[in-house]
């Protein structure tokens, strides 16, 4: 590495400036008492019948609140006299293992000390017949064995593909509740049939299966609880492509666009599908769906711990560093990608010692030959967008626009002697 780093030793890093972006903001101030208000204004509690057996499923996303929903949830099962029983509905996530499942739940702070009731985890399926279009679906044997379903997961734009709906109670019902087999089932077309898909396998679980509502979540562009909506059953197919696009509406974004570099704190599983959310990024596994966002190189210096090491979503950076490669369990990351088709997502960029060279190495690169007027944003991961950091080639652009916020002058990034940025 001498040489690389003999090379990368004069490229300057750009001075950065802290900003806020202003999103518009809804907020649930009690997410639980919300679950029970929306599942009582629907009239939905009395599909739950006593001494009967619930499945709720629920999914391995950093749901803002999830222990709360999923609390509230149970509490409304055993209300009525029920027993309900948390499935791990996550298709191939946690490297397509129960335990692995099991353990997402519980980074999540879902266990049974925190909801109230048990989780039962299995990879084991059951095949339920043939979708309408001649699709296996299969069905996660827990779930297919209890007397009603319930489905929590939040909706918003999909990473990898577009539709009328897209990452959702459908997606759940039918990739999440599917395990490894209904996600490789699901997504053995690839993605440009994922939509069909979904709404083929979904419609086949809710005629087979005693699906009784789902809790579906929006949240606003802070990460935060904006709505929570109680979707009976036989309105699903109705009423997601609506929630959609309200999600969509509400999603965070950087507000500067045509950048030269950005750089990512860390991505994550829990964070977005695929690491980093495309729809922020731009930057897409495939050429399916476009971003508006145009960026030259991307770096990414860490994955999250709740990630367990699944390093999805790193092959779509440019440039990440030892740090994150030390961070990786290839075995989760290769299960998502053979499962989903999705080959780009787990490869690995180019890999410097350091977040310093790691981002000297997206400057020199970025191809933009005046090293001082680099565009470059920092962010620590796609979820959190309220503070950013521009460079100074951007604070003219920033101080003039409606929904940003410039909290201080441009200083040098700090790293400390190991070159590990300070944060």
């Amino acid at each position: 590495m001498n040489v690389i780093e003999e090379l990368l030793r004069p490229i300057p890093i750009p001075k950065m400036a802290p900003v806020r972006q202003h999103f518009a903001v809804t907020r649930v101030v009690d997410a639980g008492a919300e679950v029970q208000n929306a599942v009582l204004k629907e009239g939905l509690l009395e599909r739950i019948q006593p001494g009967s057996n619930i499945a709720i499923g629920v999914g391995s996303r950093g749901i803002a609140n999830l222990p709360e929903l999923v609390k509230a949830t149970v509490d409304l099962v055993k209300a009525r006299g029920a027993n309900p029983f948390l499935v791990p509905a996550m298709g191939s996530h946690g490297g397509a293992t129960a335990e692995g499942q099991r353990a997402m739940l519980n980074h999540l702070g879902v266990r049974e000390d925190t909801v109230g009731a048990p989780i039962h985890a299995t990879m084991e399926v059951v095949q339920m017949g043939m979708s309408a279009h001649g699709l296996p679906l299969f069905v996660d044997r827990n779930a297919a064995a209890a007397d009603g379903i319930i489905v929590i997961n939040r909706i918003k734009p999909h990473t990898s593909f577009r539709g009328p709906v897209e990452s959702g109670l459908l997606k759940m019902l039918v990739i999440g509740l599917g395990k490894q087999r209904g996600a490789d089932a699901a997504h053995a077309r690839g993605f440009a049939s994922m939509a069909d898909h979904i709404l083929d396998l979904s419609q086949a679980v809710l005629d087979r299966l005693p699906v009784l509502f789902g809790v579906a979540v929006i949240e606003n562009a802070y990460d935060e609880t904006a709505k929570v909506a109680a979707v009976a059953s036989e309105r699903m197919h109705e009423l997601e492509p609506q929630l959609l696009n309200e999600a969509r509406l509400r999603m965070p974004r950087i507000s500067l666009n045509d950048l030269h570099v950005l750089v990512v704190d860390e991505i994550g599983k829990n964070i977005s599908g695929v690491g980093m959310d495309p729809n922020v990024t731009g930057r897409y596994p495939n050429d399916l769906v476009k971003g508006d966002l145009r960026v030259n190189r991307i770096v990414v210096l860490s994955l999250t711990e709740t990630t367990d090491g699944n390093a999805a979503g790193l092959g779509l950076a440019d440039v990440t560093t030892a740090r994150a490669e030390s961070q990786i369990d290839r075995v989760k990351g290769y299960m998502n990608a053979l499962t989903s088709t999705s080959m780009s997502s787990p490869k690995l960029p180019i890999v410097m010692p350091t977040d310093k060279q790691a981002i000297q190495a997206a400057v020199k690169t970025c191809l933009e030959p005046n090293f001082g007027a680099v565009r470059m944003i920092r962010i620590v991961n796609t979820l959190k967008l309220d503070e950013i950091w521009v460079s100074e080639s951007l604070l003219s652009e920033a101080q003039a626009h409606p929904d940003m916020e410039v909290l201080g002058p441009a200083e040098a990034m700090a790293f400390d002697a190991t070159g590990r940025l300070i944060r």
